[in-house]
């Protein structure tokens, strides 16, 4: 036997989540959807790229960046090729200066060890550190220490890897430690420029000046094997042996090299094999060994705050041999208060020592906000460029609302326009059935606008015109399905059976047509969010958004409100004013009475 529904309760539970869904959005706390750049103006992004790039390279770095500012989908970032050489980026909202940077970065990552810093005054193994990073428990995540208040004086652990004992430190550079030490890693770096042009890493060399030269202790210029022929642990010794005693060369390049006072970014070239001189956005200046891990090892980034943390960070983890270096070059710094640095693009990010060996997995942790551990978190993980841009030719703009306020004005009343006609049409056909029609798609409008402003604040939707368009057309599709269920109806009506049964019996039929319907509107707005970029998506995102809440009005409050009236004598006894009287169905006979004929 068939269980019998109850609308009353239907509309109950649908109206509880109704109130459910607005309390979310009270908690929230935002009750203005974020308006596009089309409605509210935002950032011009001109990038010019190097050289003479092929198609399929600017179309690849079009793709990255585009997924790099638009990752979720309904950001609506317009990016796009001009020419053969441009890439313009219009992001909408209040100008980010950090987007310029996200926009552009190579996303070359590297870790190399530390044998130099400013922050500290030390070279080699007397280097101390002052920005504690990550270390690691059993569980194999990584989590920063507290920052030391105090330069490290006690002996290395053992004579591992050469290791010798820390300098002692003045009072100076005691207090330039502590300083240090209460700094955050910075989230961004930027490299610094060079006072000579000879010792400066952005003009090609190496701060030891010669690629294919060591220096021995003695001072005498010794052969050194080519890169390619190095095995990873020859690689790695010699990226410890110059942490532990970099050649006077490179400390000279080093003591050369000035990081820029304003803060601004300087280009340095960033080649694996070769120490790297570099600074991070704090000014702080660094001299590191070659790299001992590639960004190309790099198997998952993430980021979000770390249990038992307040601040956020991002993780990364290896494949097998990086992850097999990485607890090499942890277990080699462990408790020597010695550094390895993580440089993205030339510049360093961060520069932890570890009070442990780390087995798997890194953090890069700093006075990160939400969105600048995103920024970094998706451009590593976005992967790097294929070509590189011209950073002078690069022009930044704030950009009006190309539409405007009357425009957007324009758009709304067509749409209230569109709505009271169709509303006005239901009412003079239906009558008092109209109302159905009335309270429909007051609860649609209140259910969309609530869906809309949680997802602006939770997925970075963004209302545009073409969004809008989608919404309007809503109005048309919501309108059908009453259209539908209601002429089903009145078909049932018409062969004898009252109000009561025809709306069960006509909801059977109603409800696959309406479905089938829905279906085939969900797959064309699914296509076109898949497809689509930028304004198309956004229209393939509302059309979507909208069919699920016009099922949802349809099912939980349209159908049970009809059969909730179809219990009152002033509709299913076929009052003139019901939209189901004699006159309206169009018949010689009275409506069949309560209960009608099965």
């Amino acid at each position: 036997m068939a269980r019998k529904s109850n609308p009353g309760r239907t509309l109950t539970v649908f109206f509880l989540g109704v109130a459910i869904l607005f309390g979310l959005v009270a908690l929230a706390g935002v009750w203005k959807p974020t308006l596009g750049l089309d409605l509210q103006g935002g950032t011009r992004i001109t990038l010019v790229a190097e050289g003479d790039p092929t198609a399929e390279n600017l179309e690849e770095s079009r793709r990255v960046i585009d997924q790099r500012v638009n990752g979720s989908g309904v950001a609506e970032a317009e990016v796009v090729r001009q020419g053969n050489r441009y890439i313009v980026v219009e992001i909408p909202g209040e100008s980010r200066r950090e987007l310029v940077e996200v926009v552009m970065r190579q996303a070359q990552l590297r870790f190399r060890l530390v044998a130099c810093s400013s922050d500290t005054g030390g070279c080699g193994s007397g280097t101390t550190s002052s920005d504690l990073g990550s270390q690691q428990g059993d569980t194999g995540t990584t989590a920063p220490t507290a920052p030391s208040t105090a330069p490290t004086t006690a002996p290395n652990q053992g004579d591992q890897g050469g290791q010798q004992q820390p300098n002692q430190q003045t009072e100076k550079q005691t207090q330039k430690q502590q300083s240090g030490a209460n700094r955050a890693a910075p989230g961004f770096a930027r490299s610094g420029t060079s006072d000579e042009a000879a010792a400066s890493p952005s003009a090609g060399a190496s701060p030891s000046g010669d690629a294919t030269a060591t220096t021995s202790p003695e001072g005498s210029a010794t052969s050194a094997p080519e890169e390619s022929e190095l095995t990873p642990k020859q690689s790695f010794d010699r990226a410890v042996s110059f942490m532990n005693g970099p050649d006077q060369a490179s400390i000279t390049a080093y003591d050369n090299f000035t990081c820029p006072a304003d803060g601004s970014a300087a280009q340095v070239k960033d080649d694996a094999s070769k120490p790297l001189v570099t600074c991070d956005q704090d000014g702080v200046k660094f001299l590191l060994s070659p790299a001992i891990i590639e960004g190309t090892s790099v198997t998952d980034v993430d980021y979000g705050i770390p249990q038992n943390d307040v601040q956020y960070a991002v993780t990364l983890d290896f494949d097998g041999e990086a992850r097999s270096m990485f607890a090499d070059a942890t277990g080699q710094i462990a408790g020597t208060g010695q550094r390895f640095a993580i440089v993205l693009d030339g510049q360093v990010i961060s520069a932890p020592t570890a009070d442990q060996r780390i087995t798997s997995g890194a953090q890069i942790t700093g006075d990160f906000t939400e969105e600048s551990a995103q920024d970094l978190a998706n451009s590593l993980k976005f992967g790097a460029l294929p070509i590189s841009f011209d950073r002078e030719a690069t022009s930044v703009e704030s950009i009006g609302p190309s539409l405007a306020g009357n425009q957007l004005t324009a758009g709304m009343w067509a749409g209230a326009i569109g709505l009271a006609l169709v509303l006005i049409y239901c009412l003079l056909y239906y009558r008092a059935l109209g109302v159905v029609v009335l309270g429909s798609f007051a609860v649609a409008a209140a259910l969309t606008y609530a869906m809309v402003l949680l997802l602006s604040e939770t997925a970075g939707f963004t209302l545009t015109l073409p969004g809008i368009a989608g919404f309007i057309i809503a109005v048309g599709v919501t309108a059908d399905s009453f259209i539908i269920f209601f002429e089903r109806i009145r078909d049932e009506m018409r062969d004898g059976k009252s109000m009561r049964v025809a709306v069960e019996t006509g909801w059977v039929r109603a409800r696959k047509t309406r479905v089938a319907a829905n279906v085939v509107q969900l797959l064309s707005a699914l296509i076109l969010y898949i497809f689509a970029s930028g304004a198309v998506k956004g229209f393939g995102f509302a059309l979507g958004l909208t069919t699920l809440i016009d099922l949802a009005v349809l099912f939980w409050f349209t159908k049970p409100l009809v059969s909730t009236l179809a219990r009152y004598r002033f509709f299913n006894g076929g009052g003139k004013l019901s939209g189901l009287s004699v006159e309206t169905l169009g018949v010689d006979a009275e409506p069949a009475p309560v209960g009608g004929k099965a």
